[in-house]
């Protein structure tokens, strides 16, 4: 084989770098023009049966379609993401009329016994429904399952809250202190809040030992002073609330400390998913 001269080589590395820089020229129009998406920076999308097979940022969301499925990062500390149209309007009917003839008071855990007890700090009411009570909720636990890469056999039963006016849930921590709760599936190592309604005014969840800047909250003057302790996510129906209680390293996070501000116009319907470290028996 012939060797190329040294003024042919050049030019060979010339043409090379020029067809690159034209690649990048046309990669980079496409960007601007939305026809390519850069991973991690398009919208997320969902099969059919629910499964997500796609977690990006809403480059493009509100021009193509406002109610497309979407991941929100909401803080690194606590670790918190919120999926924008994780439910459809009616799983989230079909939840709250499952458990509407069902609640009663809610209650606490008591940090010495382990056993549940009244308390002023949390008001509302609510019921337990079982895990894979229905083809409704399989699919929903499937969806979280999916979401948090944690086994549908990891979570309790998922637990459905109503908020009236004034009622509310005071800011505390999903883990436990004592060996009492933890015996069954060990720690808590992360929650899933699910929004089953909206809600007039007032009924975020707050973050009140997460650090947050209020300029880079578009709504921020429209939220409770509650809501305004910390980072703080408004209910809306069919969203739902992802943050760890453990850090990767395993140990409690004390940043993910939240609450239920209060009810100031509406009623707040919500659906909680509990995720363990390991399988819980139900």
């Amino acid at each position: 084989m012939a060797k190329l001269s040294r003024g042919q080589r050049k030019g060979a590395g010339t043409m090379a770098l020029l067809v690159l820089a034209l690649l990048s020229l046309m990669l980079m129009i496409l960007l601007l023009l939305g026809l390519v998406a850069v991973p991690g920076a398009s919208r997320g999308r969902l099969r059919e049966d629910g499964a997500v097979v796609e977690l990006k940022l809403p480059s493009h969301r509100q021009q193509d379609n406002p109610l497309a499925p979407w991941i929100e990062v909401l803080s690194w500390e606590p670790r918190a993401f919120l999926y924008h149209h994780f439910l459809t309007q009616d799983e989230c009917n079909h939840l709250i009329e499952l458990a509407r003839p069902s609640l009663v008071k809610s209650t606490v855990v008591d940090s010495t016994t382990g056993k549940s007890k009244d308390s002023r700090v949390r008001t509302s009411s609510g019921t337990f429904l079982l895990r894979g009570q229905d083809v409704v909720i399989k699919r929903i636990e499937k969806r979280i399952a999916d979401f948090t890469f944690i086994p549908v056999e990891h979570g309790e039963g998922l637990q459905v809250l109503q908020y009236r006016e004034s009622e509310k849930y005071e800011a505390h921590y999903d883990y436990f202190h004592d060996a009492f709760n933890t015996k069954n599936g060990g720690q808590r190592i992360a929650t899933v809040l699910m929004y089953l309604s909206n809600v007039e005014e007032g009924g975020e969840t707050v973050f009140p030992a997460a650090k947050v800047n209020s300029s880079e909250v578009p709504d921020w003057e429209q939220r409770s002073q509650c809501a305004k302790a910390g980072i703080s996510v408004r209910p809306r129906m069919g969203d739902a609330l992802l943050f760890w209680s453990m850090k990767p390293d395993a140990k409690l996070d004390p940043t993910s400390l939240h609450g239920g501000c209060p009810v100031i116009k509406g009623t707040k319907w919500s659906a909680t998913k509990w995720l363990h470290v390991e399988n819980y028996a139900v």
